[in-house]
């Protein structure tokens, strides 16, 4: 099969992991190979979440590999039997010889292809600096914008990139944003370390109902995007990198999700 380009299980997961340095976060499920599939490798789909939506099109599209944000294996599932909607999500990979690979917090936070650093730059973020601390890892990135700019002109900036409706926790008075925190997903209670930070905003994906209170009283303006639509970002700069170094056949699934 001449022209077409291939690396084999071991070389893809030694490059992801040298790029996404998996052992540096202490994350609520394994990051990495998370099912063994084929060691030939050509094409590779990459999708949010591994979803029965995003398994079907990875087999049907005649993918050798899943690469997702959101894996099959959680800490809070505990252990669970391979039957009804997991076993749905899991077989189909097992008996195509799919590969599955995950990468949470690392691709939270990874200073360049990461959700918080993609989504900050399409924003008009700079001067990234890591933000946020899970048990001694950053999570997402701060900085500034080159304008200040008002708290509604940024949700209006948000809800055309995400193409999602941008929840927003205001103070009463007049706000003008000149920095901002970002942690993409379901981080909603990192608002308080952004104002313990000195930082005019907070960026998420989802928002409390007590978050939308307690940030707008404690001087804080507070955007939620979605956890999903906030990170589209990561798997889809990694899919570039990987098209880009290892030449390999890419596409994006991007499963509806309005949460």
């Amino acid at each position: 099969m001449n022209g077409i380009t291939r690396v084999g299980r071991a070389g893809l997961t030694a490059y992801f992991d040298a790029l996404l340095q998996p052992e540096r976060f202490a994350d609520y499920g394994p990051n990495g190979l998370q099912v063994e599939g084929g060691d030939d490798i050509t094409r590779v789909a990459f999708a949010v979440s591994a979803t029965r939506d995003s398994v079907t099109q990875a087999v049907d599209g005649g993918a050798q590999a899943l690469v997702v944000h959101h894996g099959l294996l959680w800490k809070f599932h505990g252990v669970q039997p391979l039957a009804g909607p997991f076993a749905r999500r899991l077989f189909p990979l097992i008996t195509n010889g799919v590969n599955l690979y995950a990468y949470h917090l690392p691709l939270d936070a990874h200073p360049e292809i990461g959700n918080a650093a993609g989504l900050g730059r399409q924003i008009g973020l700079g001067d990234f600096q890591p933000f946020g601390d899970h048990q001694g890892s950053p999570t997402g990135i701060k900085g500034r914008f080159e304008a200040p700019l008002g708290a509604v002109e940024l949700q209006q900036r948000l809800t055309k990139l995400l193409d999602h409706p941008v929840l927003l926790a205001e103070p009463a008075e007049a706000h003008v944003i000149a920095s901002a925190g970002i942690i993409t997903g379901g981080a909603n209670g990192e608002w308080s370390r952004a104002v313990r930070e000195g930082l005019d905003a907070y960026i998420t994906g989802e928002m409390s109902e007590h978050d939308w209170h307690e940030a707008a009283e404690a001087g804080i303006c507070m955007f939620a995007g979605g956890h999903h639509a906030t990170e589209r970002f990561g798997i889809q700069a990694l899919m570039q990198r990987v098209r880009s170094e290892l030449g390999l056949d890419c596409w994006f699934i991007d499963s509806p999700n309005p949460a």
